[in-house]
């Protein structure tokens, strides 16, 4: 079973438990600069489960391609966020990546068979890492108030975790993350930034919406899945680099002057139990 299956029928009501973290004692969502060690819980909620459901890759020749981008990015981010950003490959079809809360970030294998350059993919991993240094997950599942009595109920005598109760609503949609269109757009300027602080060629995620515009959505990445407004989130990253030249003004726009990213073919993978 997938992360996007992985909570079943309990996802039905995953939403409106979120309502408990505005009632009662619990008080509310921590914001920016407010209690970052409940966003690690959350994360590790997340990460315990997806072990559990066997589908973080402990070892794998593909985390050669993906460690030293990772690690360019994190050496520009860190600075950014408070705890430690750490990259994990999960197996999953569709290819994809997603942050959570904490610093983790899961790159789905399939992804650096579906990027056609390092720039690419370092593009795709450095939109998902701006949604952390915004905290933009954790204010996604803030807006999730809608409250059931049955749900209150069951929440008061299992007695959750605030840092629980986000993490099976977070489970549940970590396929469909509904951030909005300024959400997306401000991950891809800061995005743009981090690539560029990394030394990755920030017109990476440029190409990425102008290879797949024609894509059918169930074919791309999340952060791709916005058509038909790749274009104006395209020109948004375009004002942004023309506006900062002694930032991007050294990097080619043109896709041919990338280097490809070479993977094996169908490489092996040991997962974490």
């Amino acid at each position: 079973m997938t992360a996007r299956k992985l909570v079943g029928s309990v996802l039905m009501g995953a939403a409106t438990l979120l309502g408990l973290l505005t009632v009662g004692n619990a008080g509310p969502l921590p914001q920016q600069g407010q209690s970052q060690d409940e966003e690690q819980q959350m994360g590790q909620e997340v990460f315990n489960e997806l072990k559990a459901k066997g589908e973080i890759v402990e070892s794998s020749p593909l985390y050669d391609q993906l460690r030293p981008i990772a690690d360019a990015i994190t050496r520009a981010a860190q600075p950014q966020y408070n705890h430690p950003f750490k990259f994990y490959l999960v197996h999953e079809a569709q290819p994809n990546a997603f942050a959570t809360p904490g610093g983790n970030v899961y790159v789905v294998d399939s992804l650096l068979y579906f990027v056609k350059n390092k720039d690419q993919l370092a593009g795709t991993l450095c939109h998902e890492v701006s949604h952390t240094i915004h905290h933009d997950t954790v204010t996604l599942m803030e807006k999730q108030k809608k409250i059931e009595e049955r749900e209150v109920g069951a929440a008061v005598l299992l007695g959750p975790s605030r840092a629980h109760i986000l993490a099976i609503a977070l489970l549940g949609k970590l396929h469909s993350l509904s951030y909005s269109r300024d959400v997306e757009s401000r991950a891809d300027i800061t995005g743009s930034d981090v690539c560029a602080g990394a030394g990755y060629n920030p017109w990476g995620l440029v190409w990425l919406f102008q290879d797949f515009k024609d894509a059918n959505i169930g074919e791309v990445p999340q952060l791709l899945s916005d058509h038909p407004n790749d274009q104006n989130r395209v020109q948004a990253l375009e004002k942004h680099f023309s506006k900062y030249p002694s930032v991007f003004g050294k990097f080619n726009s043109d896709p041919k002057s990338a280097v490809p990213l070479v993977v094996p073919k169908d490489a092996p993978e040991v997962f974490l139990r």
